[in-house]
């Protein structure tokens, strides 16, 4: 047995997964994230390694051998998905303050780090929707745990189940429509979006922001809506709906009085403009849809921990008034810039070159639709700079403890900085994998409709 034959994508599901029941009997929070930080980083390694070795062949693991069939695979869609996954759990963890680390549950952390990655690891539709509905089980314990009410969260995520499972069932056009709302639901598209903004305010702001910035429900439409070649007007669908839920979200984004409602509006914005890619149906504005999901996981992923590392300074913020934070945090106001203007395509970032594809591809297909795409974009924008203005300036904040970055956020925000800077001064290899799946996406749709 070679080193790239080891079933390394499965050892990306399973480290986490076995080191969750350990630290769950941990009671020292700080010796609790210490462990949790040892797994969730090895569970990294294993993914990040699956990814480089997985067009080698590999052995079979232990699910494949008990199922009689490989249940773990990467193709040129997950491949790089699956550490990108891994290593927003770990960022995460690393910038985990020590004054959240009591309210933080690690165990349920590499739980869904385990769950979450073997979501974007499977390819079969039913693996596919077991894994789907087990990711719906961390966010309605971390609720539950804090005390907080779970009917919202738990009646959208029933009818996402039963969308999703009705789905898989039926057959034809109704197997579509079925599914098409399944993803719509998981995706937050309006009307059904009052699940993340709920999961946001009532739950741990880490955990929130890891059931939603892997945006799980664009990876079910790819998996399970578009290869079985749906009527136009199915894709049509999505792609309207999720249009309009981004300039509905990006407009109530830029009005919102709490930081963490302002946060969840302007994720459901960017989200829904990656399933805007898919109405199209042209190889562009599908690679711009996959390069701009990438870059959005990691932007908004970034900018999320930035809002968290504020809370942990100075409670839950709001935006009704100037606050000043820039004297006291001046690297955190550079943080929150960087990752906001990365997330609108500011020139120079990795969020540009996919931007710059989903317009194209969208004007030149549909110039009322790249209207609605360039109006949510803008929007974002402003909110993002409005935003800023009240928290960073303003009247100086003199707080009476130290409020600089710790060593553990300083290797978050480089490790964010880097890959967002690498993806926009050396966009091609990432642009070129994302269009080899767009196009290998098309390819198996156009196969299944001349059947």
């Amino acid at each position: 047995m070679t080193f790239a034959s080891l079933p390394w994508l499965e050892l990306a599901v399973v480290v986490p997964l076995c080191g969750a029941l350990p630290v769950a009997r941990v009671r020292d929070p700080l010796a609790a994230a210490r462990w949790c930080l040892a797994f969730a980083g090895a569970g990294l390694v294993c993914s990040l390694v699956a990814c480089v070795t997985h067009s080698e062949p590999g052995s079979a693991g232990a699910l494949a051998r008990l199922f009689g069939r490989p249940v773990f695979a990467l193709d040129a869609l997950s491949a790089p998905l699956v550490p990108l996954v891994a290593l927003l759990h770990f960022l995460t963890a690393l910038a985990t303050g020590r004054t959240k680390m009591a309210r933080v549950s690690f165990a349920w952390l590499l739980a869904g780090q385990a769950v979450r990655v073997g979501t974007f690891a499977c390819v079969a539709p039913t693996d596919l929707a077991v894994f789907l509905l087990l990711g719906a089980l961390p966010p309605y314990f971390d609720l539950r745990r804090r005390g907080r009410a779970a009917r919202v969260y738990v009646l959208h995520m029933g009818l996402f189940a039963a969308l999703l499972l009705g789905g898989l069932v039926a057959t034809g056009t109704v197997a579509a429509v079925l599914l098409m709302g399944a993803v719509l639901v998981r995706g937050g598209t309006v009307p059904a979006h009052a699940w993340v903004t709920d999961l946001f305010e009532n739950g741990s702001f880490g955990a929130a922001l890891l059931a939603a910035t892997p945006i799980v429900g664009m990876y079910a439409a790819m998996r399970l809506v578009l290869p079985i070649a749906p009527p136009n007007w199915v894709l049509e669908g999505i792609g309207l709906a999720s249009l309009a839920t981004a300039v509905y979200a990006a407009g109530l984004a830029l009005v919102q009085t709490d930081a963490r409602r302002f946060f969840a509006y302007l994720f459901l914005s960017h989200a829904s403009l990656v399933l805007v890619g898919m109405e199209l149906h042209t190889a562009i504005s599908l690679t711009g849809a996959l390069a701009l999901w990438g870059s959005v996981a990691v932007s908004i992923g970034g900018f999320g921990l930035t809002l968290r590392a504020l809370e942990a300074r100075f409670g839950r913020l709001s935006l009704t008034e100037h606050r000043g934070f820039y004297a006291a945090s001046p690297a955190l106001a550079v943080c929150f810039l960087l990752t906001g203007l990365a997330s609108v395509g500011f020139p120079g970032t990795s969020g540009f070159v996919a931007t710059e594809l989903l317009v194209d591809g969208v004007v030149g297909a549909s110039p009322a639709v790249g209207l609605g795409v360039i109006v949510a974009t803008a929007l974002n924008g402003i909110a993002i700079m409005r935003a800023y203005l009240l928290l960073f300036t303003g009247a100086r904040h003199a707080p009476g403890v130290g409020t600089g970055m710790t060593v553990r956020e300083r290797g978050a925000v480089f490790a964010l900085a880097v890959l967002i800077f690498g993806g926009g001064l050396f966009p091609q290899p990432y642009i070129a994998s994302r269009h080899r799946a767009a196009e290998a996406a098309l390819t198996a749709g156009d196969a299944e409709t001349t059947r």
